[in-house]
């Protein structure tokens, strides 16, 4: 993380399936057109060190978009002045709603406007630093519980089961850390 010290955290969604539910105005909140198929949405916060540091409460996936699941969960009021938050292109726009807190948000290319060279090599330096989230996210799929469909009938105890592996996850990574990579 040497080429952005002033990261204090890394956020990332996690989307996974769950049995549809009866009706239709029940599951539509859950349909996610990205996974093609019904899913809850759960938010995690990692520092640079690969620990996760927290984990926001399960949401429907497909009516919840990331940057309003950040927005609600108060992750970046927490930050002191001049620590920065690393995000993915799912929360370009954030800005908006946080004009103070700096953020590391790779480039997002739109129709007609190609990314130029000096933003997909930012991109590149960014993606390369990001993989501190993606590492305990692939650690919280080694357990079956959150890899396959969620088959519990009360999707209020994903946000609790989710909480548990993710303290199971952090107590594995003090005995064996995660892969460091050289700047």
């Amino acid at each position: 993380m040497a080429a952005f010290p002033q990261v204090r955290v890394i956020i990332d969604g996690k989307e996974q399936r769950v049995n549809r539910p009866t009706g239709y105005e029940a599951q539509k909140p859950y349909y996610s057109g990205k996974k093609k198929a019904h899913t809850v949405k759960t938010q995690v916060v990692v520092d640079p060190c690969g620990r996760i540091e927290a984990v926001s409460d399960s949401v429907p996936g497909g009516a919840n978009h990331d940057l309003p699941l950040l927005c609600g969960s108060g992750v970046l009021e927490q930050l002191a002045p001049g620590e920065a938050a690393m995000v993915d292109k799912g929360y370009v726009g954030l800005a908006n709603y946080f004009p103070d807190v700096p953020a590391v948000i790779p480039f997002k290319a739109s129709r007609g406007h190609p990314l130029t060279e000096e933003q997909e090599a930012y991109n590149r330096e960014a993606a390369r630093h990001r993989i501190v989230v993606e590492h305990p996210m692939a650690q919280l799929n080694r357990f079956t519980v959150l890899r396959q469909v969620f088959r519990g009938r009360q999707r209020s105890r994903h946000g609790r089961v989710i909480r548990v592996v993710a303290k199971l996850v952090n107590r594995r990574l003090r005995v064996k850390p995660l892969k460091t990579y050289a700047a």
